[in-house]
């Protein structure tokens, strides 16, 4: 039975990444929602397994309409419950994940370093970070842990790109 919920936890998660991708087009109607819609678009753009959707685009826009500080922690935080997917994923099909070696490299860097890794992989905009979820959920990291170093690490990265965008929004207005 166990076997069959790991199976469909993987299963949901691609299928949830590949209707994210097909349809990314329709959910950047939420930013006119405010905080709410840059929340819901924040996790849309990061429930993606290995299929990037900007979202600091999402948080630099953000920081140049609300306040930078509320976007940053707002988008932060919609990051990271995106980024269960890949945990997800992970903890569900280690056995699927084995011989990739860009997983092995997060493997041995995660060995290595410990949390520090996802917590870096978290601050720079890369698509390498759904293989450290990944091979956190593989690798049975306590998904509390994982959640807090995902959030600290994504709201650096999403303070920067929405102050940046306040700044240069400031920049153009007349």
């Amino acid at each position: 039975m166990q076997k069959y919920a790991k199976l469909l936890g993987f299963f949901l998660a691609v299928v949830l990444s590949i209707v994210i991708f097909t349809f990314r087009g329709k959910f950047s109607n939420l930013e006119g929602y405010g905080y709410l819609g840059l929340f819901l678009i924040s996790i849309l753009g990061n429930a993606t397994i290995v299929l990037p959707i900007p979202v600091v685009i999402t948080a630099f826009l953000g920081g140049g309409i609300f306040n930078p500080l509320w976007v940053g922690v707002v988008v932060a935080l919609g990051a990271t419950i995106g980024e269960l997917t890949g945990y997800l994923a992970g903890y569900s099909g280690k056995h699927l994940i084995k011989d990739d070696k860009k997983i092995t490299r997060i493997e041995k860097w995660m060995k290595k370093y410990g949390l520090w890794t996802i917590f870096v992989l978290a601050i720079i905009p890369n698509p390498a970070f759904d293989l450290a979820g990944i091979v956190a959920g593989a690798t049975k990291i306590p998904v509390y842990r994982y959640l807090i170093v995902v959030w600290a690490g994504k709201l650096i990265k999403f303070w920067i790109f929405s102050f940046l965008g306040a700044g240069s929004f400031k920049l153009f207005s007349p």
